[in-house]
């Protein structure tokens, strides 16, 4: 029996490789900064499984120079943004997600945002470290409070029912706006304008797609409080930086902090860099050792299943399964 062909896109940590080893042997992209889209195509020709990261971008031209035998696209996160679904489906490929496992970590990087901007933390260090305490003052860098503020979040998913959960801690009143989602920590559902209107703390936890690009437009910052702070933890498109920049320059709202950019990495020559209220982190919001542990370790037990020929257990397009049932009883009749 023919061995498996297996590309991983980058190191992964080791509960995820250690377990991808047991069963196969891959071949791995070793380099720190992804490979770029010519030695995707050219190293993962032919392979049966791709396990990938949320900087390589997976679509129907790649899948189709990879090969009619690819059997699963593994990726190691929760959003797919970067895996064409509906081009896997068409092709009978499953592709996995980390679902679940992120959630607290998330959450918390997203409190850490949200107090950072409110509080001025960021700033102030800077403030230090540049030498400019000379003395105590009443007015110095006066922050935002958080008892008693409204937190309104866009996206009441897991992460953001983590988020409600945690905003509990602080007495805020907690709004959410998800078309789908009950209610839950005390969270009650509104519209977008009115939780814009309302929120001091404004965060956001939507998936990226069509209808999503750009949902944070000039016309949404025009809405919120001028004391408001924006926190983005979900994807960088998500958000129209210029009209953020327009928007923190001349004070429309108070702060934001971005766990997440477009493009990632940001180039240094992005307007954002330049405003003291803005905080922006690489992309950290999963960044714990334990939730990696973890991503991997679902990732990779993605990539095994879908090579055994079994459902993965993490499958962002589980219709596929129907579609290959009907194949094969075709087949059999």
């Amino acid at each position: 029996m023919t061995r498996p062909k297996i590309f991983i896109t980058r190191f992964i940590p080791d509960p995820g490789l250690n377990l991808v080893k047991e069963h196969f042997l891959p071949d791995i992209w070793v380099q720190d900064l992804p490979p770029s889209r010519t030695e995707l195509v050219e190293l993962a020709r032919g392979v049966d499984g791709l396990l990938c990261l949320l900087t390589d971008n997976i679509d129907c031209e790649v899948m189709d120079a990879i090969g009619p035998q690819l059997k699963v696209i593994s990726n190691m996160a929760v959003g797919v943004d970067n895996v064409d679904v509906a081009a896997a489906t068409l092709r009978g490929i499953p592709v996995g997600n980390t679902p679940g496992v992120l959630t607290d970590a998330t959450a918390d990087q997203t409190f850490a945002l949200m107090l950072s901007a409110a509080r001025r933390i960021v700033e102030a260090d800077r403030f230090l470290k540049a030498g400019k305490w000379v003395t105590w003052h009443p007015s110095l860098l006066l922050g935002a409070d958080f008892a008693g503020s409204t937190l309104g979040i866009i996206g009441f998913g897991r992460i953001g029912q983590a988020v409600a959960k945690r905003a509990q801690g602080f007495d805020m009143r907690v709004l959410y706006h998800s078309p789908y989602a009950k209610p839950a920590y005390g969270a009650h559902p509104v519209d977008l304008d009115t939780l814009l209107h309302e929120s001091d703390f404004v965060s956001i936890h939507v998936p990226l797609k069509s209808e999503t690009k750009h949902l944070v437009n000039a016309e949404f910052l025009s809405k919120m409080k001028p004391n408001a702070v924006l926190v983005n933890t979900a994807r960088g498109g998500v958000l129209d930086q210029n009209a953020l920049h327009h928007a923190l320059k001349s004070n429309q709202i108070f702060a934001a902090a971005l766990d997440v950019t477009d493009p990632e990495p940001l180039p240094m020559d992005s307007s954002l860099l330049e405003l003291e209220n803005c905080i922006i982190v690489p992309h950290l919001g999963s960044a714990s050792k334990k939730t990696r542990d973890m991503m991997s370790l679902l990732a990779a037990q993605n990539l095994v299943a879908g090579l055994k020929g079994e459902r993965l257990p993490n499958c962002v397009n589980p219709e596929v399964y129907n579609a290959l049932s009907s194949r094969n009883s075709i087949g059999t009749m």
